[in-house]
């Protein structure tokens, strides 16, 4: 039983350094971005062909995370610069990498269970991936104070602002793709390293996993002022990972995965929005009896 829930673990802070990067682009940016479905992949198939060639592990991890970073690069040119909309540029580079993907494992399945990772015999697995997700986290909470950090977030939530402050929207854009799939390519590089194989097809249902995760995290937490949005997304990778695997332990099979996920984004999205229904009835049922009480607004309602 104790090995289940350190597995749980384990996948969950790997699968968390994804949901940080789908994080950056689904609730910073507002960026509908599907080319993490390829980046994921690409991470591992950069990863199998390094570790292949005899490349250290974490500089292979390395060179996966700047390589997702160039896919990134790729969807933002796509939406920046040729003007395509930002969900058609990453339908368009998820379905271009997989080719690529292909071409750099040079089949569709690379078995590395000869080969030396970041995850050794001798150190738990659970230690490693927590070790590279709150180094992630940590990193993510320094940049966003930081101006660009500032100037990122404002370019998803008032654009006009960063212009009007001679800023690009373009760039600041191209270069959170490029963090976030960074990110992402990262954690399938991690995930290839932790089952001992690359795949072409497993970064199928990644975006879906990621959001379900950040919209989890969010619903349970955020009403928490203490835990950081990017504590709340880790912490939703876990409890989703959870989620998935009692559902499986209690019988329901393989093949219900992509239900489930849907399922649970629905009652995540669904309590959510009824917090914000309940919220916005105080707030104006306070403000209905403030001007109530008020002697000059009561006169002026007379």
């Amino acid at each position: 039983m104790s090995s289940f829930y350190v597995s749980i673990l384990e996948q969950g802070l790997i699968f968390g350094v994804m949901v940080l990067g789908v994080y950056i682009t689904y609730r910073i940016l507002e960026f509908p971005d599907l080319s993490v479905e390829g980046s994921f992949p690409l991470g591992a198939a950069v990863t199998a062909a390094c570790l292949m060639s005899g490349i250290n592990p974490y500089a292979a991890s390395l060179f996966s995370l700047m390589a997702g970073a160039l896919a990134g690069a790729a969807t933002g040119f796509l939406n920046v610069k040729l003007k395509i909309s930002g969900l058609l540029s990453g339908i368009l580079v998820m379905t271009g990498l997989y080719s690529i993907n292909l071409r750099i494992m040079g089949k569709v399945n690379v078995p590395l269970f000869n080969n030396a990772t970041i995850f050794p015999g001798f150190m738990s697995a659970a230690v490693i991936a927590a070790i590279f997700a709150i180094a992630v986290k940590l990193c993510i909470d320094l940049f966003l104070k930081t101006k660009f950090g500032f100037m990122l977030i404002a370019t998803g939530d008032n654009p006009k602002l960063v212009t009007s402050l001679g800023m690009s929207t373009g760039t600041t854009k191209l270069i959170g793709l490029m963090i976030s799939n960074g990110l992402v390519a990262l954690s399938g590089s991690m995930m290839a390293q932790y089952q001992r194989y690359s795949d072409a097809g497993m970064g199928q249902g990644v975006m879906v996993m990621g959001l379900a995760s950040v919209i989890f995290g969010q619903t349970l937490l955020g009403r928490f002022a203490f835990i950081r949005p990017t504590t709340a997304a880790l912490i939703g990778s876990i409890l989703y990972r959870m989620c998935i695997a009692l559902a499986l332990k209690l019988g329901f099979p393989a093949t219900d995965f992509k239900l489930i996920t849907s399922i649970i984004i629905v009652i995540a999205l669904a309590v959510n929005n009824n917090k914000s229904k309940f919220r916005l009835k105080k707030i104006s049922a306070k403000e209905g009896s403030s001007n109530a009480q008020d002697p000059e607004s009561v006169k002026s309602i007379l």
